[in-house]
């Protein structure tokens, strides 16, 4: 089979042909670099990098003056109407004498001794403290300090004793994350072997694509410590890394093994059967990758960190399935030859075969039908795609955090009796010292006007370094940090509070942080960088697509339709997450507006994601094409031929995508819904429906080019037609003969 030209082709050949040290070459990759990368400190985020804007620059600034945060907690104590105060002040001086005695308990503050921690009912008091030590470890002293305040709680039964702080939250957050995480790590691989056992109806052909992935997956992963120094990471990067590595990866090998199968059943020999494999299936797997490697590149765009960081990791195990597809799985694929189809599973194994009755009489109706099929379904996709224009962006917040936890609970009632107490504004001022005069009496000016605005409550607290350069000031907002109230709070305090006070001093730097000021930067940078992004990606897939089919009509149609299943998602998600239709379905306790990265996020995966099915299928259909077959036939070929394996690769990332829907987080379910949805549309609607319809309907004019881009490369997608076997004939084991079987065994051995 001439493949010249073809890279795929000529790397996939070469593997089959030298299958040892191709397989034992990515083994080697794979321990080098786990080995190696785990040498490396992996290159984490500092918490300037998980900021932008302002808040940014206040990290930025603590960090350079050395600021040291400590790990600071608060207990509340309350009362309900009908318990008497005297209650509520025998506990309230339990608690203060209890973390007063404890070694790992300084700064002690409460009523008590003057501060003004009682809310405006006065049924509820505050106490605040911070952990002794490094705040780094606070989570290694702090289950003493718990037990004490639950004991406090068990001897005042009548009133409620709740601790709440950053690093409690930590801890009982991490604990419900990470096994929301592991049950959806072990949910997603048994869930992808039983797709793959009703795909192929055997355990081996199951088991490759599989082991595949996640040996990709692993590879990616050490190599994920030479990428993280220069792009940081956090654990958000390493799974959304599983997620896109176990889909592309099993994807890949399902396009590479079903065609190898397919050519066999044809009877084709091992080994032309590879060599068809490796420059039709190979190319496709090659043009998908660098698809959605451009895609993922979007991210760098975003001027967001975490984003670059989670962009960086997901290229890496994309480009690592790739070199794996095109080395190792031929050669793997070579060393069992039919071996592959071992473990047959009975009745499954038997309806494996072909592609079934029910995609073809779909596309039989389509192609009959072309102008029906696309009003309908492109119809049923912006009917889908409609409340998106309502979409309603918000900041995640604690209200996106498990709701049944205790620590989210006494974190709401804290916020009920003290606004803006829990997650306070923190004005950061740098100056050559801000115990000056000066300074001191700019601050006093500070917390005399935001009182006085009735948007900012105490207790105002103020904080300085050793060195006297630095000043934190928090300043508590009405709301609950992420409604119009606490944003018209943030401006009052940035407009009018700091411009009056603390602004007018010369050489002093002066900038907010905080959550809410966080959230409102964080906006304003996705409000500035989202159509760049979105440009970015359609551009540069138009070109590919364009460079890979050359065809300006294929093209724009690819990108036409991948945006549309996009669209649809997003409806979906203001339904579900806005309007509540079937929130109680997905464990859903409350609803409100779309998380603000959810959308850029969803749209630079999918639209990688998607492009798998398009470049596979359109490769299919141009193969057809190459060959000279109409219009017509080459659309009905290439999809009817591609229905298996896009339907299980559709199936599988679907199943993958809905694991995250049984995980707490809010923006996890919008996530999962939002992927699970996009790729059911894309591999059923778009792919059996409109793709089909709307190519029917331009005929000739889907192979489009003009004049002035035939200059564009050539990339042929036809293959030499399988020969049909001659009938056996038996050679007589002589001296010096070999039988076919035994030529055929050692073309294919190193």
């Amino acid at each position: 089979m001439d493949m010249s030209g073809n890279i795929a082709g000529r790397i996939g050949r070469w593997s089959a042909r030298h299958r040892k040290t191709a397989v034992f070459g990515w083994l080697a990759f794979v321990v080098l670099a786990v080995v190696v990368g785990s040498l490396l400190p992996r290159g984490d985020l500092s918490g300037a990098d998980t900021e932008v804007g302002a808040p940014a620059q206040a990290e930025e600034i603590l960090e350079r003056t050395g600021w040291e945060e400590p790990a600071s907690e608060m207990v509340l104590v309350q009362r309900d109407e009908g318990t008497p105060q005297a209650a509520a002040d025998a506990a309230l001086t339990d608690l203060v004498a209890t973390l007063e005695d404890a070694p790992e308990v300084e700064n002690v503050a409460s009523p008590l001794a003057g501060a003004p921690l009682v809310s405006a009912d006065g049924r509820s008091a505050l106490v605040t403290f911070d952990i002794r030590g490094s705040p780094d470890t606070a989570e290694d002293r702090i289950e003493p300090i718990m037990d004490a305040v639950a004991a406090v709680a068990a001897q005042h039964g009548d009133v409620r004793v709740e601790q709440f702080g950053g690093t409690s939250a930590d801890l009982a957050l991490g604990e419900t994350l990470e096994d929301d995480f592991q049950r959806a790590e072990l949910l997603s691989i048994p869930i992808t072997l039983a797709v793959l056992l009703l795909t192929f109806g055997a355990l081996v052909a199951a088991l490759l694509p599989l082991v595949f992935a996640i040996s990709a997956f692993i590879g990616a992963l050490g190599l994920l410590g030479f990428t993280s120094q220069i792009w940081g990471v956090d654990d958000s990067a390493q799974i959304v890394m599983l997620l896109i590595g176990l889909a592309v990866g099993v994807d890949y090998s399902l396009f590479y093994l079903k065609r190898e199968r397919e050519e066999r059943a044809r009877g084709a020999g091992p080994v032309d059967a590879l060599d068809i494999a490796a420059a039709t299936s190979g190319r496709s797997v090659l043009i998908s990758g660098i698809t959605v490697v451009v895609a993922m590149s979007g991210m760098f765009l975003t001027g967001f960190a975490v984003f670059s960081g989670i962009g960086s990791a997901t290229i890496l195990v994309v480009a690592t399935s790739v070199l794996g597809s095109l080395t190792v799985l031929p050669a793997l694929m070579s060393w069992l030859g039919d071996k592959v189809e071992k473990g047959r599973i009975p009745i499954v194994g038997r309806r494996t075969a072909g592609p079934g009755r029910f995609w073809p009489a779909v596309l039989g109706v389509v192609l009959r039908r072309p102008l029906v099929a696309a009003v309908v379904a492109g119809a049923a996709l912006l009917g889908l795609a409609l409340p998106a224009l309502s979409m309603d962006l918000r900041n995640e917040s604690v209200t996106d955090l498990p709701q049944d936890l205790p620590v989210i609970q006494t974190y709401e009632r804290i916020s009920e009796a003290f606004p803006g107490g829990p997650s306070p504004a923190e004005v950061v001022i740098e100056a050559d010292d801000v115990t000056a005069p000066q300074v001191t009496a700019a601050i006093a000016d500070l917390r005399e006007q935001a009182l006085a605005t009735g948007r900012m409550f105490e207790p105002i607290e103020v904080v300085t370094d050793d060195a006297g350069t630095v000043a934190v000031v928090s300043v508590p907002l009405a709301g609950d940090g992420e409604d119009q109230v606490s944003r018209d709070a943030l401006a009052a305090l940035e407009d009018d509070v700091i411009p009056a006070t603390v602004g007018t001093l010369d050489d002093t730097t002066v900038v907010v942080a905080g959550g809410t000021a966080s959230g409102v930067a964080f906006e304003e940078l996705m409000r500035e960088r989202t159509p760049l992004v979105f440009a970015f990606v359609l551009v540069l897939a138009f070109a590919l697509l364009l460079v890979s089919f050359r065809s300006v009509v294929i093209a724009a149609t690819a990108v036409v339709l991948n945006l549309l299943s996009v669209a649809a998602a997003y409806g979906v998600l203001v339904l579900v997450f806005q309007e509540g239709w079937g929130a109680d379905l997905i464990g859903l306790s409350s609803t409100g507006g779309i998380v603000n990265w959810i959308p850029l996020f969803l749209f630079v995966i999918l639209f990688g994601l998607s492009m798998d099915y398009h470049v596979f299928i359109l490769s299919r259909i141009r193969e057809a094409r190459d060959r000279g077959h109409s219009t017509r036939d080459a659309v009905s070929s290439g999809i009817t031929s591609s229905a298996g394996v896009v339907t299980s690769a559709a199936v599988i990332m679907v199943f993958v995508f809905l694991t995250f829907v049984t995980l707490s987080l809010t923006s996890l379910k919008q996530m999962g819904v939002g992927l699970a949805l996009a790729v059911l549309l894309d591999a059923t609607v778009v792919r059996a429906v409109l793709l089909p319809s709307v190519m029917q309907l331009l005929g000739e004019r889907n192979w489009y080019l003009p004049r002035w881009l035939e200059w564009l490369p050539t990339l042929r997608h036809d293959t030499v037609p399988t020969p049909v076997p001659a009938p056996a004939v038996r050679i007589p084991a002589q001296a010096g003969a070999r039988r076919d079987d035994e030529v055929v065994q050692l073309v294919a051995t190193d």
